[in-house]
Parts: C-alpha cells; sequence; structure tokens
C-alpha cells in the first residue's frame, strides 16, 4: 500500500462519520416531534456502511507480491445508504394536545436520545481516530521529505 492511499482511506472514513453525526443531530432533533398520523411521524434514520475491500491485500497474501493494479486498488469506507427504523412508534394518549387525532392519541418518533447520544460520541470518537491518522501519516511524509537533507 503507498503511503498516499492512508490519507484516501482516513477521508472516506471521516466523510462515513460526518455523516453518522448529522444523521445522530437529525434523530435528536426529531425526537419529540409529535404527529397526528402513523405515516407522517418521524422515523429513526441510520447510515450503512460497508469497507471497501483492497484487492491487493488479498492478492498480496496469495501470491507474495504487488503489481501495479493492486497498489491503485481502493479501500476505505463507503456509505450503502441511510435506513428508517422499523422499530414501533410511541403512541401516547394526549386528548388535549392539539396534534391528537380522533381517538385523542399522539404519535411520537422511535428516537432513543440515550442510542442517540452514545451514538453521537461514538461517531466523534471515530472521527478523530482519523484525524490522528492523517496527521501521523502527514509527518511520517514531512519526516521521509527530510530525509535528504
Amino acid at each position: 500500500m503507498a503511503l498516499g492511499n492512508i490519507f484516501d482511506i482516513a477521508g472516506t472514513g471521516m466523510n462515513a462519520q460526518s455523516l453518522r453525526l448529522n444523521t445522530t443531530a437529525s434523530n435528536l432533533a426529531n425526537a419529540q416531534s409529535a404527529s397526528s398520523s402513523v405515516d407522517e411521524v418521524y422515523r429513526s434514520r441510520q447510515p450503512v456502511f460497508a469497507a471497501i475491500q483492497q484487492e491487493a491485500m488479498r492478492a498480496s497474501v496469495s501470491e507474495g507480491a504487488y503489481s501495479d493494479n493492486e497498489v491503485d486498488a481502493a479501500a476505505g469506507v463507503q456509505v450503502m445508504g441511510i435506513v428508517e427504523s422499523d422499530a414501533p412508534l410511541q403512541r401516547r394518549y394526549e386528548p388535549g394536545h392539539p396534534k391528537a387525532d380522533a381517538e385523542g392519541y399522539v404519535f411520537y418518533p422511535n428516537v432513543n436520545p440515550v442510542e442517540e447520544m452514545a451514538n453521537m460520541i461514538a461517531a466523534s470518537r471515530s472521527f478523530q481516530m482519523n484525524v490522528e491518522v492523517m496527521n501521523s501519516a502527514k509527518q511520517m511524509v514531512q519526516r521521509v521529505l527530510t530525509l535528504g537533507q
């Protein structure tokens, strides 16, 4: 693996964690939004990630050497999409609420604020670790450049 690929891998990780943080923030912002209809209620959203496997890793183990194509293979994190949770919605009896239906029930999202806060902490730590990887790689490149002096 070329040293330059580290920046690409850490960059994809930072992009993925940034999306995760934005999704978590959206979930927390809508955690207490009420609706009179099940169809209109906000549902918790979670990003789905997949690792982009580097073909060079598999080929190097089996062949014992890298070819030119293997060095250029992509690696990192890919965002596959954002899925809505299928957890049950919260149905509360609040007949005085302005958005209560004919039976007096109000529907709230299936967002668990405690889980979302834990998710936000994990995402911010993952983002920070990718920043540290980038900084370490940058320092290594700078030290390599000073070897010839």
